[in-house]
């Protein structure tokens, strides 16, 4: 695929069309001209041109992975990153999980009337430098705009293909008493960077959401011929919820230790003050491995070798329990249960 030079100026000419208008999405001129001259050029490649309803994709390979997903995430635009980075990254790392490459990705767009053109530049740019960066090609989309107030600003729909090389069985399913269970950083920023920027909370520094996109060092673990259990990136809910999930799908019991699980000073300062459990807390470019007890040294070795990993540690175990529960290990040495939310801690942090 040829690069596209970066620009920062608009292609849209905005003292024609400052900001978007319904005939944007009509199917006329207008939406054609946002196609031509925005989007088309921007994620341009050999399948993208094939300018059909749908994308004729030649897999070779004898599975897939397939994954959607939408952002709503408020504000758009937030320390680390934006709706773009997050359409194509939480994408990925959801094909990641499965063991899969990702390969192509698809984009919907719900645009509000009246969203500002340039503002709607800077998301397209965002998604097309991220998928550059996980090798992953935007191939089809689709674009609605709707009454202003019914939209507020833009959402983005994602789906996406991956495909699996490996004989690996990653899924609950393989999830077995023994099992270690790995991280690969510190936990929180995300959430709290999102609830930083929409409440204009000043902290002593500036929090960045931990956005990217997991596959590279998925892929070390993959080519390393680790029997790989399971994986699951720490989205919405965070850790505690993604394990809750996970003990429930399997039926296992899991017990992870407070001493291990690390979360970076300042976020843990933002989840005192704002009442918050870090456990909960979404990430975007967090995800916990489980692996047999004679892998975990290995697995975490190649995982803090990787720019994503460097912080990685191992933060517990699956016990011999009867019932699936998620057990804390706290700092002084008690045990208490881990419940899953009600509810969300944080809305539409993605």
């Amino acid at each position: 695929m040829e690069d596209k030079e970066f620009s920062l100026s608009c292609p849209i000419p905005i003292s024609d069309y400052p900001k978007v208008l319904l005939a944007h999405g009509g199917g006329g001129k207008l939406m054609q001209s946002l196609i031509d001259k925005m989007f088309r050029p921007s994620f341009s490649n050999s399948l993208l041109a094939q300018n059909h309803d749908s994308t004729v994709i030649d897999i070779k390979a004898s599975k897939i992975a397939f994954t959607t997903d939408s952002y709503v995430v408020k504000p758009i635009f937030f320390p680390g990153g934006d709706i773009g980075t997050l359409a194509i990254n939480g994408t990925v790392n959801d094909l990641c999980m499965s063991g899969a490459e990702p390969r192509y990705i698809s984009i919907g767009m719900i645009i509000e009337e009246g969203f500002p053109m340039e503002d709607l530049w800077r998301v397209v740019q965002s998604l097309n430098t991220s998928a550059k960066e996980a090798g992953i090609e935007i191939v089809t989309g689709d674009t609605k705009v709707v009454d202003k107030g019914k939209g507020d600003g833009i959402f983005i729909n994602s789906s996406g293909i991956g495909i699996i090389e490996n004989n690996l069985n990653i899924s609950p399913g393989n999830i077995k008493p023994g099992d270690v269970i790995i991280v690969n950083g510190d936990l929180g920023r995300h959430g709290i960077a999102i609830m930083a920027e929409r409440e204009g909370l000043a902290f002593e520094s500036k929090i960045k959401s931990d956005c990217a996109p997991l596959n590279g060092i998925v892929k070390k673990l993959i080519d390393s011929g680790i029997d790989i259990h399971c994986m699951r990136d720490l989205t919405r809910g965070g850790l505690s919820s993604a394990l809750n999930e996970l003990a429930e799908s399997s039926k296992t019991e899991i017990l992870i230790d407070d001493n291990s699980i690390h979360v970076h000073e300042d976020v843990q300062g933002a989840c005192e003050i704002l009442g918050f459990d870090p456990l909960y807390v979404a990430n975007e470019g967090k995800f916990i491995v489980f692996v047999d007890p004679e892998n975990a040294n290995k697995c975490l070795k190649l995982m803090k070798s990787h720019l994503l990993g460097a912080e990685s540690a191992i933060i517990g175990k699956v016990t011999d329990g009867t019932k699936p529960i998620v057990k804390l290990k706290s700092r002084i040495g008690t045990v208490r249960i881990l419940d899953m939310l009600s509810g969300e801690q944080l809305p539409r942090i993605c």
